[in-house]
């Protein structure tokens, strides 16, 4: 904490930005909790389904460090939930079990503050257009499209199970901010996304993996936090009951994932999640159709 007050005094940059986003959340929270109390009485049945979706979502990706958003999309797509309904609902669990995710690295030093400044903010940006994007098109011809995404997602997840030598990390690399723009900008469109793009891609570049992991996951909560911002202005759907078991069931799934990752190896839990995604797109783009 006494580092983190340090930063705050000396770079204004992070002490503007978190103030900016303290007060998204506070408003997100807030107007979610009035939609949502407007129709108190809670579905049960839908709960518990969704309460099971974000268990099994924040398992693999505490397993992983990725594939939350991608697998819950994917799952909450091949029940029919409309594509922006979806990644709005997934955004609104996401910025509570990002913040929770992004606490921890911060707390555990796995945060490169000079890496994250790069990534933050064209990552919130391509967020922001991909929200926008999506919530302004019909879901039947957007459907189609998220399918061979997630599909596409599925495959990227695949090769990352074959090892590769990477080379030395050049934090400047001009790269990076485009990076960080199309990771944010897939993630609100598809649904989830950023780490499978933004995360394996800093891996791959060479990033020690506590570093890449813990910088991606810490910027991952702003780019949640600002796709479910700007859902908010565009969709009306809002449930208390899918939201609450989405986000109650990363919470209680938390606790379990260090669990799973000793008793699978990540190889064939990544070999795992990513033929249920391609499973799951080519169900829902033959839906579609």
């Amino acid at each position: 904490m006494e580092k983190l007050i340090i930063r705050l005094r000396t770079e204004p940059f992070w002490s503007m930005f978190f103030a900016f986003a303290g007060v998204m959340f506070v408003l997100l929270v807030t107007q979610t909790l009035t939609e949502s109390i407007k129709s108190w009485e809670i579905d049960m049945e839908m709960f518990l389904w969704f309460l099971l979706v974000g268990f099994i979502a924040q398992s693999i990706d505490g397993a992983l460090g990725m594939a939350y958003g991608v697998s819950s999309n994917s799952i909450l797509l091949g029940i029919g939930i409309p594509p922006a309904t979806a990644s709005a609902w997934v955004h609104f669990a996401q910025v509570f079990t990002s913040l929770a995710s992004g606490i921890s690295h911060w707390k555990m030093g796995n945060v490169d503050w000079k890496l994250a400044k790069k990534l933050l903010i064209p990552g919130v940006w391509g967020s922001i257009i991909g929200a926008y994007i999506l919530s302004s098109l019909d879901p039947d011809l957007v459907k189609p499209v998220i399918a061979v995404y997630l599909f596409v997602m599925g495959i990227v997840i695949l090769r990352k199970v074959k090892k590769k030598q990477v080379p030395k990390f050049d934090r400047e690399s001009k790269s990076i901010p485009v990076l960080a723009s199309a990771g944010g900008f897939a993630d609100a469109v598809g649904g989830g996304g950023w780490g499978p793009i933004v995360n394996s891609t800093l891996l791959s570049k060479g990033k020690i993996a506590r570093y890449a992991i813990g910088t991606g996951n810490f910027v991952e909560f702003f780019v949640s936090l600002a796709s479910a911002s700007t859902f908010l202005f565009f969709v009306k759907e809002l449930s208390l009951a899918p939201v609450l078991g989405l986000i109650l069931g990363g919470i209680v799934a938390a606790p379990f994932a260090a669990y799973i990752c000793r008793l699978i190896k990540p190889k064939y839990l990544m070999i795992a999640v990513g033929i249920l995604i391609i499973f799951l797109s080519i169900r829902t783009f033959y839906l579609a159709l």
